[in-house]
């Protein structure tokens, strides 16, 4: 509960610029604050963070398991809208990330860390490439079933002229009115920092995607055949234009670390002490050398691995040499190209998953890259939850890359089957397992 003091000091601040939160609203923010605040300090959440650390520089430690929940689309949410007590729509996107973060540790139970602030992340908007795709969503019962791309570049070479890099901009005084708004509602129990997901950067840097959404899967595919000249074009402008992105938030002093509790690469988390590197100065930005980087190629699954050296590769590997550490991969399997990506100098972790040979890239990585497992979301999915097949397979994971730092997380997982204790079963299942390896 809030006391009496942080009570009176909430009640004077409850006009902002922008909202007026009912004394309701800031009791329960509050109170959440102090609940993320007693997690952080927890002994299981400490231990946790340096199990992490311990992880990323290759010393003895167990096996790391995460599980996502954020991308679950069923009726019955793990958590559901119904369980917010804010009546102020603001108050209740912030109460909601807050009781996020508490999920996690009280009923998910894997190895994500709690810290003890609240991030807010730089308010940058960012032009389209002059043309847009049009998308067209498959709808499911209310959940999104698929979807396709009508892509505006259906010929490289005659409506190439149509592109153009990207613009942005940021809106320095929004994002600091939005701080200064957290920070009179509980800053004085839980820190607010700027602090972007991603360290401000996209998602991924990868490249594909956008090629694909621009060009169209099927008309990206035939130009790897015939139009190799405009394929290249066509990542030059991407590669560039990314670089260009990534080096104008380093400028604008933008870029912030992603070396803590962040979400880096497809499904890990950044604690690291490599980054950033010797040359940091308190209190200055961040670099892009003090940075994780994403990079993957999922829609190129259908091309070889020669075309994707020639035609793919050379413009990853020109962002990854930007940055401090990088991850690669997410839903392709990456043990067909690996004699390619091995040459990325500061690849630190690598998505090995559902469709990769798991043999192969458990003698590939060895100790020295991470080996991030992605279990077949199906497992937990379909109508029956078989928890003997669940076993199975985190047990053939735990044999086979024995020897690995293995970190195993369930991710893209977007149905329970509308059961949303099935995720937290999993983990615990999955913690017994590796606690037999102990």
């Amino acid at each position: 509960m809030a006391t009496q003091t942080g009570t009176t000091h909430a009640t004077q601040l409850l006009m902002t610029d922008k909202y007026t939160l009912p004394q309701h609203d800031v009791d329960i923010l509050r109170q959440l604050a102090e609940r993320q605040v007693e997690i952080a300090q927890s002994p299981l959440n400490l231990e946790r963070k340096a199990l992490w650390y311990k992880h990323d520089a290759g010393m003895d430690g167990r096996p790391m398991i995460l599980a996502e929940v954020f991308g679950v689309r069923d009726q019955i949410s793990p958590l559901p809208n119904s369980d917010l007590k804010c009546e102020n729509s603001w108050s209740r996107g912030i109460e909601w990330l807050l009781r996020f973060q508490i999920y996690q540790f009280e009923v998910l139970k894997d190895d994500h860390v709690i810290e003890p602030y609240f991030n807010v992340g730089w308010s940058v908007q960012m032009s389209d490439y002059g043309v847009q795709p049009i998308e067209h969503t498959a709808d499911n019962e209310g959940r999104m079933a698929g979807r396709r791309w009508d892509p505006p570049i259906q010929d490289l070479d005659k409506d190439f002229h149509k592109l153009h890099p990207r613009t942005y901009s940021v809106d320095r005084e929004a994002t600091l009115a939005r701080k200064q708004s957290l920070e009179k509602v509980f800053g004085d129990i839980l820190p607010v920092r700027i602090r972007g997901m991603f360290g401000m950067l996209p998602w991924t840097m990868g490249m594909t995607e956008p090629a694909m959404k621009l060009h169209g899967l099927e008309n990206l595919m035939l130009s790897t055949l015939d139009n190799l000249e405009g394929v290249h074009r066509l990542m030059t402008l991407l590669r560039d234009d990314h670089i260009a992105y990534a080096e104008w938030l380093e400028e604008e002093g933008l870029l912030t670390l992603n070396n803590e509790n962040d979400y880096v690469g497809s499904g890990t988390i950044g604690y690291t002490h490599d980054l950033p590197q010797s040359g940091e100065r308190t209190g200055e930005p961040a670099r892009l050398k003090d940075l994780w980087v994403l990079l993957e190629s999922q829609e190129t699954v259908g091309v070889g691995p020669k075309q994707f050296e020639e035609l793919f590769f050379p413009y990853q590997l020109s962002v990854a040499q930007k940055f401090g550490k990088c991850y690669y991969g997410c839903c392709e399997p990456v043990n067909k190209r690996w004699h390619i990506l091995k040459r990325i100098p500061n690849l630190a972790r690598v998505s090995v998953s559902p469709w990769a040979d798991e043999e192969f890239m458990a003698q590939a990585l060895g100790s020295d890259i991470v080996y991030c497992r992605k279990p077949n979301p199906a497992l937990i999915s379909t109508e029956h939850f078989d928890e003997d097949w669940i076993r199975a397979d985190i047990r053939n994971t735990l044999t086979i890359a024995k020897g690995c730092r293995i970190e195993i997380v369930m991710k893209d997982v977007h149905t329970l089957n509308n059961e949303p204790g099935r995720l937290p079963r999993w983990v615990q299942i999955a913690r017994e397992e590796v606690d037999k390896i102990a």
